[in-house]
């Protein structure tokens, strides 16, 4: 079986919705969400970058944002900056999860924080997780979390999840829309960056706005890296990204990671699974044709998104390998977007 990398997963936002219940979801399977151990295997999920996300409090009055995303045009108002004081607490918990995820496993999952280490884990049969945090709430304008963070395990950040952070400015959920929706870094996000290269911290630019990638551009030292986007020449969503961004991440020795996600995959914006295999191979071709064979990946947003019916979870990772083979897309291309391509990706970022 083809092994997979995936560029981005929420399981631990299950498990912190449901802390009592973790040994279950994770270890035997519930038949809900995306991702489990056993499906995980089943379907050739042999590495990934696991997101530290911090919910945002549920808003009085707000509308059925399913129903929304359903019936484009829409646009989904931004929820509030959470407090550092607020996001910290949760951020901790949520890597202690995935700490737990490594012990429980017997052997079966690996926290890594190195290449070596995820072709280690690979050549052992074990899946290999690597912790990220989508949305820097966590991180005080200081950055000594940071540091700590980096101790545990943490290897991948995204400044902002969509809403405001201290660091910078995200995308609102629209369709269709642009990435051009606001303000850069701010000061401190500037810092952020240039710290992030220091620890070898993978920057991930998925959720930042056009003004905020064209700043990381400038500062960062590392690969231009989106673990879960696509194109927006495809599908025009604020989510996607241009022709423009493509070309600067290409430039780089970047990688860009196929967002799952219906919303960004369909070119009608719609965010219903009953769909075909023709909008998720456009952005395939889009995004080689743009970033080259060596540059595209996997970045399922599993447990974070709706998924075509095509997938479904992660069990289903076989079916888009063979959609990708009757493409016409060969087997050593096929190997490079569902494993090498990712690996590259971090050698390059991880300084290895």
């Amino acid at each position: 079986m083809q092994p997979v990398f995936d560029g981005h997963n929420d399981i631990l936002l299950r498990l912190q919705l449901a802390p009592k219940r973790r040994a279950e979801i994770w270890l035997t399977g519930e038949g809900r969400g995306h991702l489990d151990l056993p499906r995980m295997k089943a379907g050739g999920f042999a590495a990934g970058m696991f997101a530290i996300y911090i919910p945002s409090p549920p808003a009085p009055g707000a509308p059925d944002y399913d129903a929304l995303m359903d019936n484009p045009p829409y646009e989904v108002e931004l929820p509030a900056m959470i407090p550092l004081e607020v996001a910290q607490p949760v951020a901790l918990s949520m890597a202690g999860h995935l700490h737990w995820m490594e012990r429980a496993s017997n052997g079966d999952f690996r926290i890594c924080r190195s290449v070596a280490e995820i072709e280690a884990a690979r050549a052992a049969g074990a899946i290999a997780g690597i912790m990220h945090m989508e949305g820097a709430e966590a991180i005080d304008p200081g950055l000594d979390a940071l540091h700590s963070f980096h101790a545990m395990g943490l290897r991948s950040l995204g400044p902002v999840w969509s809403r405001p952070t201290a660091f910078g400015h995200g995308v609102p959920f629209r369709f269709p829309g642009t990435p051009d929706t606001g303000p850069g870094l701010t000061d401190a996000g500037k810092r952020l960056i240039r710290e992030c290269n220091a620890l070898k911290i993978m920057v991930d630019l998925s959720h930042m706005n056009e003004a905020g990638f064209n700043d990381i551009a400038a500062i960062s030292d590392a690969p231009l890296i989106a673990t879960h986007s696509n194109a927006h020449a495809v599908t025009p969503s604020t989510r996607n990204l241009t022709d423009r961004q493509l070309a600067m991440i290409r430039e780089s020795r970047g990688m860009v990671g196929v967002n799952f996600a219906t919303v960004f995959l369909r070119e009608d914006g719609k965010r219903s699974a009953k769909m075909g295999w023709d909008p998720v191979l456009r952005h395939f071709d889009h995004l080689i044709t743009h970033l080259g064979e060596d540059h595209v990946g996997f970045g399922s947003d599993f447990d974070g998104a709706e998924i075509p019916e095509g997938i479904t979870d992660v069990a289903g990772l076989p079916n888009l390998i063979a959609a990708l083979e009757a493409h016409g897309f060969g087997k050593d291309l096929v190997a490079k977007l569902a494993w090498s391509n990712w690996v590259g990706a971090l050698r390059r970022t991880w300084g290895e």
